[in-house]
Order: C-alpha cells, then structure tokens, then sequence
C-alpha cells in the first residue's frame, strides 16, 4: 500500500484561468455611431440651403434678413426660450406627477390631469394672445407655452410610476430602504423611458409653437418666418422652417441621449 495520496482537487491551469468576459450589457456605450446619422443629416441639410442662399441671386431684403449674425442670434434666442421651456415644464410636471401617485394624495390625480388636459386642448396662439393683452416679452411665452407642454411629461411621469411592478418595490423595502430610498433608486430609474419620452415630446412641442411667440415679442425664429410670409420671400421661409426643424430634431436626439444616460442598462 502506497503511502502517497493524490490532491483532493488541483488548481486548473491554463485558458481555464481566464475569467469569462463580461456580459455585453455592462460594457454597453451610450452612444451608438448610428446616433450619428440624425446630426449629420441637420448638417448637411443647413450646410445645402446655405450653399444655395450663398450663390443664388438675392435681393436686398433676402440678404438682410439672411445675414449670418442675425439669423444665429435668432437661431440662438430660440433654442434658449425652447430650453427654459422644458426646464419648466420638467420642474413643475415630474414633481407633480410623483405627488399624485403616492398614496394619500392620489384623490388629486384626476383633478391635475384634468387641469393638464384642459392646458394641451387650449389652442397655444390663442393663449398667447391673450396673455399679449396684458404681458409681452420673454416669460410670458414661456409661461403659456410651459403650461401647453407639461400634459406629456406629467402623464408619462404618472404612467412611468404606475408601471413599476408592486413585487419590485416590496423587495425594496424588505432590503429596508425608505419610502425616499424606493422613490429614488428603484421607481425613478425604472421609470426614466416613459418618462423621457414625455419629456421628448415636451421638447419639440416647444421647439415646435417657440416661433408663436415672436407676436408678443420674446425672439426666436419667428420673425424669420412670418416675416418671410408677410414679404413673400420663399428663401427666407424655407430657410426658418429648415432651422426649426432641425432644432426639434437635435433637441429630441439629444433628449434620447440624456434619456438612455440615465436608463439602468438592464432596461435599455
């Protein structure tokens, strides 16, 4: 009988060393190259009307009201009043939204979305109008226009909550986190795609009605464009429905980006 005895078990050598990859979804980047495509396109599109207002044969009215510092600035007045829109919009409806769907002040959720319904079905020129009678000026139009966008978000921010499966939060809970713990680290993120999406929506409905408000005098690319309209000058409209469109486009594809920064990558 031999007095030798083999190892109970033996370390593994060579490729089984290797720990496996990790899974595709922790190495997940935000941005894809086909995110591309959507910034690309607005450039080329500008880049096109650009090149034909630069050697077309324009009058003089055209060339003023196509200069290149005026129509930034415009560009520029318009993106910021569509901005502080949003900005808004996001500060008053997610926070709204999450008091209706907590328990003890649910009886108030038909009340708010009623109140937001009546706010969407408004006609925005309308409202303008008559807040022109009494406010001009910057505020006034995001105001109005701040009250015309927040049904999206505000549902959504309500759907997104109301969606998060009741299991998940318990185990929440069981884990022994806070009412605001739950709220924070597992509603929230669970329901940052729907919510995000309202908030997209928002973006470019004020993207989309900024120019209105160029009748009450808050800037934008309004006067571009009805001025434009008034004059008869198709160069100049084309070129501020060209701008406009682009604006909503690269506000949504920015709002998709920030929306999937803050997706959990399980959900993504």
């Amino acid at each position: 009988m031999s007095g030798t005895t083999e190892p109970a078990s033996r370390t593994p050598a060579g490729p089984e060393m290797e720990s496996a990859p990790d899974p595709p979804s922790t190495r997940r980047s935000v941005l894809k190259w086909t995110d591309l495509l959507v910034p690309v396109f607005c450039v080329l599109a500008i880049a096109a009307d650009v090149l034909y207002l630069a050697n077309a044969d324009l009058d003089s009215i055209v060339r003023r009201a196509v200069d290149p510092a005026t129509v930034t600035r415009q560009t520029l007045d318009h993106l910021k009043i569509s901005i502080l829109i949003a900005l808004l919009v996001m500060a008053v409806a997610v926070p709204l939204g999450v008091l209706v769907t907590r328990r003890r002040f649910a009886w108030i959720s038909p009340g708010v979305l009623a109140i937001a319904n009546a706010g969407q079905a408004a006609p925005s020129i309308g409202l303008l109008a008559i807040i022109g009678i009494f406010y001009i000026g910057l505020w006034a139009v995001v105001g109005v226009l701040a009250a015309y966008s927040v049904l999206p978000v505000l549902r959504n921010t309500i759907v997104g909550l109301q969606q998060v499966d009741s299991g998940v939060k318990d185990a929440a809970r069981g884990m022994g986190m806070s009412p605001l713990g739950v709220l924070f680290r597992v509603e929230l993120p669970l329901a940052v795609p729907i919510i995000g999406a309202g908030a997209r929506t928002a973006l470019v409905l004020a993207v989309a009605t900024v120019a209105f408000g160029d009748y009450i005098g808050a800037g934008g690319l309004g006067g571009l464009l009805f001025g434009s309209i008034k004059l008869g000058r198709n160069e100049v409209l084309v070129l501020a429905s060209l701008l406009i469109a682009v604006l909503a486009l690269l506000v949504d594809w920015a709002g998709g980006l920030v929306q999937r920064s803050f997706t959990p990558r399980g959900i993504r």
